[in-house]
């Protein structure tokens, strides 16, 4: 996560916008007198949008860190996808 203050910010932001795209990070944008903001890619909004999504299911966030387990265990098969 980057940190900026908001007059860095504001006179920057075009820099800033660019450095979270590239960089698929987060920037805190602090402010002294209220409270702070955080900018993020749209990409990266719709991921945490879509993993939020998937996690919301018990049954689901089980199966799916089953899978990330097993995948560092190196013990996962990779398959071709079904083409219709």
């Amino acid at each position: 996560m980057h940190v900026v203050s908001f007059t860095q910010a504001r006179s920057e932001f075009k820099g800033v916008i660019d450095r979270v795209v590239a960089d698929c990070d987060v920037t805190l944008i602090h402010r002294r007198d209220g409270e702070n903001a955080v900018l993020l890619s749209e990409s990266t909004y719709n991921s945490m949008l879509e993993t939020l999504h998937l996690m919301q299911s018990p049954a689901n966030a089980r199966r799916l860190m089953a899978a990330v387990e097993q995948d560092r265990k190196g013990a996962a098969k990779t398959q071709a996808l079904i083409e219709e």
